[in-house]
């Protein structure tokens, strides 16, 4: 089979969903049920793509040329195709259970919904696929344009608010920051490839090469490093759907997996190693990962709780490429994995609870878990991996995450990520403890009825990805395996 021809076709199928979601805008069941096949169809051409090219980087030719050296092009390797098996497979879930969040609420405008959510997706691969600098910025600036009118879905005040902080962060930050720094690559190297081993490390003095990392650090705000965070917690004014969008299939994961790749492929970890140029870094993660899980703690709204949460646990991934080691990077590609099932749960139970009990602060959900035991449950085991406990997939990440700080001799983050784990544990687990063992309220007898679990729409999608974070504990070795040519 065509590689070439199976890999725009993953990205242009998903494209196609826009004019179905609105060709089928008076029949919702036949717009749901294409928009669910589109996703399908994606998910096995990947699955497809990774089966026929296995953990082998491929180059294509060229697909566009905008002027000399500034083109538009696609390649497989590992780190790539592992994120579009991420974001193509979390899209069915995501899909399933927005029907059933956006019927049951009564969303207006759910054509729109659907039809800009393809976009997304579409725009997600395009920067897992993307062979050069080029490609991935154009595919970046896409997604922010697409995942807008997500963000501003309901059209409230508040609504277009939240929307406006998060264009006008994601769009500022690729101008000022993002931009520059391609060009300056492009004006010094002569090419913006992704390239084994980096391409900058004959052209970048350490001097350089620290504020060229500066720009893209910044320039990409979607891995929502401190002070370029605020966007993200301003988002969550979406439906929860498109939370779950944002913190695990698509923006978020979006921002850390270009971060991660361009420390890769661009910078060199033996360059960023032999320089000492990402020290500053290392440092600036592990204070967003404090800061943040700080704030979370004192968060009583749910969601915002979890979009802090998100915050934290995105610096561990750019924790992981800043200690420039294959330990530290193989933890932070293992994190975008499992933070990805892990926080998905976790938004789709907080989902769940608004649309069973219309609750959305963490006070008021007191004994709700003996209404909602599957709920409940789901988000335990969310929490479990997020946290890192051995046997749920997220404990991998933070021990080689832990391992890759000892190698490049930071045991003082050591701490910091056992002190981040300890903080998780109590802004999580203690809405589990005071779901299951506090007394019920007044308000919770009075809103819901005896068993009053969300609609199976809402809660299967829930269960299977609380179950792929226990499975994903014991099936990481071939995750391990597959990515070792990026770590050589």
């Amino acid at each position: 089979m065509n590689l070439a021809l199976l890999t725009y076709s993953a990205i242009l199928i998903p494209l196609s969903g826009f004019p179905l979601n609105y060709l089928f805008a008076d029949k919702p069941n036949l717009r749901d049920i294409s928009t669910l096949l589109v996703a399908c169809l994606t998910f096995f051409i990947i699955f497809l793509i990774t089966t026929l090219n296995g953990n082998n980087t491929t180059e294509f030719s060229l697909l566009l040329s905008v002027v000399e050296g500034l083109e538009i092009r696609l390649h497989l390797e590992p780190l790539g195709l592992m994120f579009a098996l991420i974001a193509s497979g979390l899209w069915i879930v995501t899909h399933i259970y927005g029907v059933g969040y956006m019927r049951t609420n009564g969303e207006k405008n759910q054509t729109r919904f659907f039809a800009f959510f393809c976009l997304a997706i579409s725009a997600t691969l395009g920067i897992a696929f993307s062979a050069n600098l080029f490609s991935l910025f154009i595919f970046y600036e896409i997604l922010t344009l697409s995942t807008f009118p997500l963000v501003s879905h309901k059209g409230s005040a508040e609504a277009v608010k939240g929307a406006r902080v998060y264009l006008g962060i994601l769009m500022t930050t690729s101008i000022v920051f993002f931009l520059p720094a391609i060009i300056w690559v492009f004006s010094i190297v002569g090419t913006l490839d992704f390239s084994r081993g980096g391409i900058i490390a004959n052209y970048f003095t350490s001097s350089a090469t620290i504020l060229l990392l500066i720009l893209f650090a910044f320039g990409i705000g979607k891995a929502a490093i401190f002070p370029i965070h605020p966007w993200l917690p301003s988002a969550m004014v979406a439906p929860t759907p498109v939370s779950a969008l944002l913190h695990a299939v698509a923006v978020v994961k979006a921002g850390v997996f270009s971060v991660l790749k361009i420390g890769i492929y661009i910078f060199g970890i033996d360059h960023l190693a032999s320089t000492g140029s990402s020290d500053w870094l290392v440092w600036l993660a592990a204070f967003t990962i404090l800061f943040a899980s700080t704030v979370a703690i004192f968060k009583d709204n749910l969601k915002a709780r979890l979009a802090y949460s998100t915050v934290s646990q995105l610096s561990y991934i750019i924790l992981g490429i800043a200690l420039a080691t294959a330990a530290g990077v193989l933890g932070a590609a293992l994190h975008i994995v499992m933070h990805a099932f892990g926080k998905i749960t976790l938004f789709m139970t907080a989902g769940s609870i608004y649309v069973t009990t219309r609750k959305t602060e963490v006070s008021e959900m007191v004994g709700l878990g003996k209404f909602m035991p599957f709920t409940f449950a789901a988000f335990f085991i969310g929490s479990l991996s997020i946290i890192g406990i051995p046997l749920l997939g997220g404990a991998w990440s933070k021990w080689y995450l832990m391992e890759g700080a000892s190698d490049a001799g930071f045991l003082l983050i050591i701490i910091v990520l056992l002190i981040s784990s300890l903080m998780n544990v109590y802004y999580l687990l203690s809405i589990v403890g005071q779901g299951f063992f506090l007394k019920p309220s007044d308000s919770i007898k009075k809103t819901i009825m005896p068993f009053g679990e969300a609609p199976i729409l809402c809660l299967l999608p829930t269960i299977a990805t609380a179950g792929a974070s226990l499975l994903l504990f014991f099936f990481s070795g071939p995750i391990i395996n597959f990515l070792q040519p990026v770590l050589n």
